[in-house]
């Protein structure tokens, strides 16, 4: 296992350098990938007085300032979003829930978008103010969702899908709502419902990491726990497993992750869903391996559907919640089918 685990973080780790490089070089001012690397090094502590200045200072300006910070928060949100569908998928027992069809994204939506719309995003808790609220909005969605889905005690694939696309719908005809109330705000709320990272620097970043960190120690603190959920809650039970604890924990620290990736970048559908799967069909279903591996190719997969996000029609830049959904819509579709063959079977 342990070898496993550093063989393929090895891999997805290089991946994930190549990949922030690549992106930094590309955009309307074309940079070789060789200096782009060479700024990333300079700004490594101790490595100034090795690496000469040969680069020009409007490079160095548009990779430190403006482009950098952007693949970071893409990685950022990217893995939030995986590593939180991974932990729905884990302990919902269900290959096909994720924070955007469980209608936690459009929870946190409504969140942020009523204190955008009545201008509170920094009056309670400074700039925590909207992670929070989104993560308690978020989490009444969920806890509405399950609600509806719970039939004498149990939860059916069917039903808690379509609860979930019910309590989206819902959520989203209240943020079409507090649209028509605001002609001044009514840009930033759309920006909810298309999502994007333009016009975001580092302090967005600062404020996600923290989520990020505390959401991947306690999912891969109850990664042994998930693995036992695959047999059933039952089982689980029986080899040892706090079944309602771990449900409780897993599902608030995935809307936790969720509500804080959603409050800074809008909705960014289907990332949960396909990352997480596509993982297990490389590497297995051991969560052991699955949760870190989510989190890494998480970050990979929104870097890449960021970067077509802004380079397809250049310099007009497309929503990147409408490159996820237009890359993951047809991937739930083929979830859903072979869980239906598989039904019949």
């Amino acid at each position: 296992m342990k070898r496993r685990l550093a063989a393929w973080g090895g891999v997805g780790i290089a991946t994930l350098l190549l990949s922030i490089v690549v992106s930094i070089s590309m955009g309307a001012a074309s940079l070789p990938l060789s200096q782009v690397w060479l700024i990333l090094l300079h700004q490594l502590p101790g490595m100034a007085e090795h690496i000469p200045v040969t680069w020009p200072e409007s490079a160095e300006q548009i990779v430190m300032k403006v482009r950098f910070p952007r693949v970071v928060l893409a990685i950022l949100v990217g893995a939030s979003l995986s590593l939180a569908g991974a932990g729905f998928q884990g302990v919902l027992r269900n290959p096909l829930a994720d924070p955007y069809t469980m209608g936690v994204a459009s929870g946190a939506a409504v969140g942020a978008s009523f204190l955008l719309l009545f201008g509170l995003q920094i009056a309670f808790l400074g700039q925590w103010s909207t992670p929070v609220v989104a993560f308690l909005t978020g989490l009444f969605s969920l806890w509405i969702v399950m609600r509806l889905a719970n039939t004498q005690g149990k939860i059916q694939t069917e039903t808690l899908l379509l609860s979930g696309v019910v309590v989206q719908a819902f959520l989203g005809s209240l943020v079409s709502f507090m649209v028509s109330l605001s002609d001044k705000m009514v840009n930033e709320i759309i920006f909810w419902l298309l999502g994007s990272l333009s016009f975001r620097g580092w302090a967005f970043s600062y404020v996600l990491l923290p989520y990020l960190i505390i959401g991947l120690v306690v999912l891969i603190s109850y990664a042994r726990s998930l693995n036992l959920f695959a047999l059933g809650e039952r089982q689980a039970a029986h080899l040892g497993v706090h079944v309602d604890r771990t449900k409780l924990i897993v599902l608030v620290t995935a809307t936790m992750l969720t509500a804080a990736a959603v409050s800074i970048s809008g909705i960014i559908g289907f990332v949960g869903l396909v990352v997480p799967h596509l993982v297990r069909l490389m590497m297995g279903p051991d969560y052991r391996l699955l949760l870190p591996m989510a989190t890494i190719f998480g970050g990979i997969y929104v870097l890449w559907a960021d970067t077509l996000a802004r380079m397809l029609l250049s310099p007009t830049e497309i929503p990147l919640g409408v490159v996820t959904a237009f890359l993951g819509a047809p991937f739930f579709a083929y979830l859903l089918r072979k869980r239906k063959q598989q039904g019949r079977g």
